[in-house]
């Protein structure tokens, strides 16, 4: 593997990549949406998990765009096993994918994301990643690491605004927005419903005798994009855990906002995927991640404290 570190124009080539990608689908999502023709596959890899022909089409179509100035990496996407790409039979860069995230909302017109995340492995970190919000305004949150190696997070807007991302100052937990994927009844709804503790914390009277606590549904690595905004105060998954494709993009661009992600005994989760071999990079695509993610390491072991 070779050790050369991209520069901070790889996140814009990515960002326009990304960019390019969602200006194609949205038409097509929209007519799902509007003709109730949602397209739905058979999922043969995650069985459990809403599949449409848009999920492959965008698979497909962010392979072909990442090799015009990418030469050689690993492809590793949600849709597939792990490939590479190029002449290298070990190349350095990973390029993890989750081409259309919340795809059964997508198709009905609702919400719709997608991860793109470029990994060193000669690093063993992220050196650039972009989220994009496929029907919002603010369309795209950027992470790149320059040529210094610091880290630095950005939102794009659709009429191409770039506006700096840092955390906001630490809220108590009565007075915070925590976030959580709570749309499958059993599997997530019912354990968040359970989170007595947590729920109690969280609704209890801020000094002034306020109840400012919320609880909202968020999704994937947009969860971790809107805390590292301060459009939220924190993200907690506790229940099945996130897949790296939806994780890792989102928890590098909280990270490099000033963010922090934890695990539920209040460790540190690193940038580190463990891609070490080809390998590490197909088992890490079988796991998943609890965590609390938050502005402030204060707020995260706050909220770690009352899960149980």
């Amino acid at each position: 593997m070779t050790t050369d570190s991209p520069p901070v124009p790889l996140a814009h080539r990515l960002s326009d990549t990304v960019r390019q990608v969602m200006g194609e689908i949205r038409p097509k999502l929209v007519e799902a949406a509007l003709s109730g023709n949602h397209g739905e596959s058979d999922n043969r890899r995650h069985a459990d998990n809403f599949l449409s022909v848009h999920d492959l089409w965008m698979h497909r179509r962010y392979q072909e765009l990442l090799t015009e100035y990418l030469p050689e990496f690993v492809y590793a996407s949600e849709e597939a096993d792990p490939q590479v790409i190029g002449k290298s039979p070990d190349p350095d860069l990973c390029v993890l994918v989750d081409p259309l995230d919340t795809s059964e909302l997508a198709v009905r017109g609702l919400n719709g994301y997608t991860h793109v995340m470029i990994y060193s492995r000669a690093l063993a970190r992220p050196i650039a990643a972009v989220v994009g919000d496929i029907y919002h305004h603010i369309q795209l949150y950027v992470a790149a690491r320059d040529e210094a190696g610091v880290d630095h997070a950005d939102a794009i807007t659709a009429d191409g605004k770039r506006i700096p991302l840092a955390t906001s100052a630490c809220r108590a937990l009565p007075e915070a927005l925590v976030t959580n994927y709570s749309m499958r009844p059993e599997e997530r709804f019912a354990p968040l419903a359970s989170q007595q503790e947590f729920l109690g914390a969280l609704g209890r009277p801020a000094p002034d005798g306020k109840r400012r606590g919320r609880i909202g549904v968020d999704f994937g690595s947009i969860g971790l994009c809107h805390v590292a905004a301060g459009f939220s105060d924190a993200m907690i998954e506790f229940a099945k855990g996130f897949a790296i494709w939806d994780l890792s993009p989102g928890r590098y661009i909280l990270h490099a906002a000033g963010g922090t992600v934890v695990d539920l005994r209040g460790d540190p989760i690193g940038l580190d995927c463990g891609f070490g071999s080809l390998q590490d990079i197909a088992e890490a695509m079988n796991g998943r991640q609890k965590f609390v993610a938050a502005g402030t390491p204060d707020l995260a072991q706050e909220i770690v404290k009352t899960l149980g």
